[in-house]
């Protein structure tokens, strides 16, 4: 397929070898043994497995529908569909070589392959005195002496008051003072005109205006009509259903991949729009034969459209900073695409740079300053103090001990792995 595809179907047909198939036109209507594509439209997109099988008993053909299909692809690059049916009675599709579905011809259709041994005795018909009434109301309640089922829903709020900013003698509405009669208007033939309404803007900044009426609330005291509780009903028999018959009709295939002799190859294609091609088909009892071809052809070209596909996208838009999306939307985004900005400016010109993008030039002296700190005081840390040198004539012996000394704080250091960082804690 060329382009995308919004609406339409491309159906290959493997037309069942018969007289019918020999006329000299044909149409949708013409026999067939498998059917199998994608179809696409509106909330339809499914790849059709679609196989007639034949009732031994009856003569008649039926259309067995796959129950789940996998969906359609719909972009604009090459899709290649297979089917694989296999004599153990299992199936396979597979999209651009890849496994979209696997089952069973004898399980995942619809209507089975097999009728079911048994079905409803349609001769058979409910008792007239059958009860399948769950629940009945209970026929020794009464109804209490108090249950008033005269009161009303809602009543007046007899403890409501009349706001104080109401306006009593204001109207809703009055007419609207920059209406004018129309010049057209007859008042012999169209009467007397009147000037539309509109709101009382005094109304707009009080509780009301007009006549004040008390709100209704909620009657505590309505019940409603009075009904019996129900209670389970003693004659209840449970649901009613007709006794089973064996299945008249019943037969047993268990190999329905033994499918009918096929005497051509039929395209049934529609669509709403253009470019929409089929090609490149292979019908055959080799599945390996099939693997060879697509490697032939849609291996061949499928990454050939892709890259052609990803060229003709839009670029995204980059602004001066070298930035396609904000910070808001995404930030880590933002920061990446602003930091390989700066470096790539850097390459160029690093002045030129840091006038361009001062933020990121900051951002990263700062970094750099920061990690120069944080090296040079772990360094100052755990290099100890050097002693204070005497004033005078030293021991003969002192240097062969500072250098067991240094001997000592070497092989330290390596048995532990690491010089062991001076804290507050352990300096004091």
């Amino acid at each position: 397929m060329l382009d995308s595809l919004v609406c339409g179907g491309a159906y290959l047909k493997l037309l069942q070898e018969n007289k019918k198939l020999h006329q000299d036109e044909f149409s949708n209507g013409t026999p067939y043994v498998v059917m199998f594509g994608p179809d696409k439209c509106g909330a339809t997109n499914k790849v059709h497995f679609i196989f007639r099988h034949k009732n031994p008993k009856t003569g008649e053909y039926e259309e067995k529908h796959l129950k789940t299909p996998p969906v359609a692809r719909t972009n604009k690059v090459t899709s290649l569909y297979t089917l694989i049916v296999n004599p153990d009675q299992t199936f396979e599709i597979l999209i651009n070589g890849d496994s979209a579905k696997k089952g069973s011809l004898l399980e995942d259709f619809n209507p089975p392959v097999n009728p079911e041994k048994e079905i409803d005795d349609p001769k058979d018909s409910k008792p007239a005195d059958w009860v399948d009434e769950v629940k009945i109301p209970d026929p020794e309640a009464t109804k209490p002496a108090d249950w008033d089922e005269e009161a009303p829903f809602e009543i007046l709020d007899e403890e409501a008051t009349q706001p104080a900013d109401w306006l009593e003698d204001e109207p809703e509405s009055i007419p609207d003072p920059e209406a004018e009669k129309p010049e057209d208007w007859d008042d012999e033939e169209d009467g007397d005109w009147l000037a539309p309404t509109i709101p009382n803007p005094k109304c707009a900044d009080v509780s009301g205006c007009g006549t004040w009426t008390r709100p209704m609330i909620k009657n505590p005291e309505y019940k409603g009509k009075w009904e019996a509780p129900l209670i389970d009903n003693p004659a209840y028999k449970g649901v009613w259903a007709p006794r089973k018959i064996k299945n008249p009709a019943y037969f047993e295939d268990k190999t329905p991949s033994n499918l009918e002799p096929m005497g051509a190859i039929g395209f049934e294609i529609w669509t709403m729009q253009n470019d929409i091609l089929f090609d490149n088909v292979y019908v055959g009892h080799s599945v390996e034969d099939a693997e060879k071809l697509r490697k032939e052809t849609f291996d061949v070209k499928f990454p050939i459209e892709e890259a052609e596909e990803e060229a003709s996208k839009p670029k995204p838009e980059v602004n001066e900073e070298g930035t396609t999306v904000t910070f808001q939307e995404d930030p880590v985004t933002f920061v990446r695409q602003k930091v390989n900005h700066f470096v790539e400016l850097a390459k160029e010109d690093p002045v030129n740079a840091a006038k361009t993008l001062p933020e990121v030039a900051g951002g990263l002296g700062a970094l750099l300053l920061t990690m120069i700190l944080v090296v040079v005081g772990a360094i100052g840390a755990s290099s100890p103090a050097a002693p204070a040198e005497k004033k005078g004539k030293q021991p003969a012996g002192a240097p062969k001990e500072k250098k067991e000394q240094a001997v000592s704080s070497s092989a330290e250091t390596s048995k532990g792995g690491a010089t062991k960082r001076t804290t507050r804690s352990s300096a004091e």
